[in-house]
C-alpha cells in the first residue's frame, strides 16, 4: 500500500470514527433525540458535528477503499 493511501484511510477512520462517537453520545450521555432534536445544548453540538463528519467520513472512507483496490490492481 501507497503512503498515500494509508494517509487517506488513517483520516477517513478519524473522521467517521469521530462521527459514530458523537452519534453513541448524544444517545447515551446527552438526553437522545426526540421529535424536536437533542434535549440538551451539547447534544445540538453533537448533532451538528455528527452531520458534518458522518458524511464526509463516509465519502473519504469510499475514496481510501477505491484507492485501496487500485493499489492492489497495479501491483505486478
Amino acid at each position: 500500500m501507497q503512503p498515500d493511501t494509508k494517509k487517506i484511510l488513517r483520516t477517513a477512520i478519524l473522521i467517521l470514527g469521530t462521527g459514530l462517537i458523537s452519534v453513541l453520545l448524544i444517545f447515551t450521555l446527552f438526553g437522545g433525540i426526540g421529535r424536536q432534536g437533542p434535549h440538551t445544548n451539547l447534544g445540538w453540538l453533537f448533532l451538528m458535528l455528527a452531520m458534518g463528519c458522518l458524511p464526509t467520513g463516509s465519502l473519504t472512507m469510499l475514496l481510501a477503499i477505491l484507492k485501496v483496490i487500485n493499489d492492489y490492481r497495479r501491483q505486478p
